[in-house]
């Protein structure tokens, strides 16, 4: 029986391959002496067999930034950086009696 590794490299050159119906596939591969695992995954698209075979395991990774620093700021709270929230409040002293000038 040749390698598993081996065998799925052989696929991933040769493009007749990579194209090939998985029915044809599971026939080459068990001409080459594929490993069940390997022949499962061809002709069903069952990879159980070959990640037992394998010896792997699923590993989840939360996809999070681990690194701070930055906060949202939310536009409609007082005192934003003037990126669209509310206009500034007219200072008390200031006023709009023309007559006073």
């Amino acid at each position: 029986m040749r390698d598993t590794v081996e065998l799925l490299e052989a696929i991933g050159r040769d493009a007749s391959l990579r194209r090939a119906s998985p029915e044809e596939l599971a026939r080459v591969l068990e001409a080459d002496g594929a490993s069940p695992g390997l022949l499962d995954m061809a002709a069903h698209g069952d990879s159980a067999a070959l990640t037992a075979e394998l010896g792997l395991k699923h590993m989840h990774v939360e996809h999070q930034s681990q690194t701070g620093g930055h906060e949202e700021v939310d536009p409609d709270e007082p005192g934003d950086d003037g990126d669209g929230g509310e206009e500034p409040n007219e200072r008390q002293d200031d006023t709009d009696d023309s007559s006073a000038a």
